[in-house]
């Protein structure tokens, strides 16, 4: 069976909601059942609206370390201020980003963004990524009897490509990678280290297709996608790397 993805639009909420309760409506108003099988992709700027993560940096008071941090790399001290509160690590940047690490997720800036969101406020990513896919999983299945994948999905600027892509922060019911160790390549040679990224894979998949923009298409469903589902839960050592292990992050540290 070919891949499918089948976004589903919705309307654009204000303050807290119940996100289970949205894709019920979401589905209604489209006409569209979910299946076995299925992996269903969820904006992470959503599931963060959905729990208030949405701050007004005209309130946010500026640390020593915040206003050093934002005369290094030119950036608003209240922005500099959030990303060092809501990230692990620093490793550098340049003027008016910084690259951060959070729970092993590299991303410039924390991943705070300011689209989508009103003048002077920034969203943050949801808290309890890993929680938040488990409870869906659990509710759909609850509610339909039927097993299916969630993944939380960002867009991500990929080091030396034009352009972003879908990166999956969370997931939970679907095994995020796939271990090609001991399989072999079209020559025959045994692959040695490979292990494909398939939440990444989906996630970017569905990103394509719900856009970026005004879409207001939180949610996709990926049908026929071949990806292993699973009951026990996923913590986010299986699905990320620390920096010391990151090929980018030590052959750019030992240039």
């Amino acid at each position: 069976m070919p891949l499918t993805v089948l976004t589903l639009p919705s309307k654009r909420k204000i303050g807290r909601f119940d996100v289970f309760e949205e894709l019920l409506e979401s589905l209604k108003e489209n006409s569209i059942q979910l299946k076995e099988g299925d992996v269903l992709v969820i904006s992470t700027k959503y599931i963060s609206n959905s729990q208030g993560r949405l701050l007004d940096l005209d309130q946010v008071k500026v640390s020593k370390k915040g206003f050093e941090i934002s005369k290094k790399f030119q950036m608003k001290p209240e922005m500099s201020e959030v990303v060092l509160r809501e990230t692990d690590k620093i490793f550098g940047g340049i003027t008016g980003f910084v690259i951060t690490s959070s729970e092993n997720i590299m991303a410039p800036n924390g991943g705070i963004d300011k689209s989508n969101a009103k003048k002077n406020q920034v969203i943050l990513y949801p808290k309890n990524p890993f929680l938040v896919a488990e409870q869906l999983r659990r509710n759909i299945f609850l509610k339909f009897l039927i097993h299916v994948g969630v993944i939380l999905v960002d867009s991500r600027l990929m080091p030396g490509r034009v352009g972003t892509s879908g990166i999956a922060i969370s997931c939970g019911g679907i095994e995020p990678v796939l271990d090609m160790r001991s399989k072999k390549d079209l020559e025959g040679n045994p692959l040695k280290v490979t292990f494909q990224a398939v939440i990444d894979n989906i996630a970017t998949i569905a990103n394509h297709k719900m856009g970026e923009g005004d879409e207001s298409k939180p949610f996709a469903i990926v049908r026929d996608s071949e990806a292993k589902l699973t009951d026990r839960k996923i913590n986010s050592s299986e699905m990320a790397i620390s920096a010391d292990q990151c090929i980018y992050v030590r052959g750019l540290t030992n240039a």
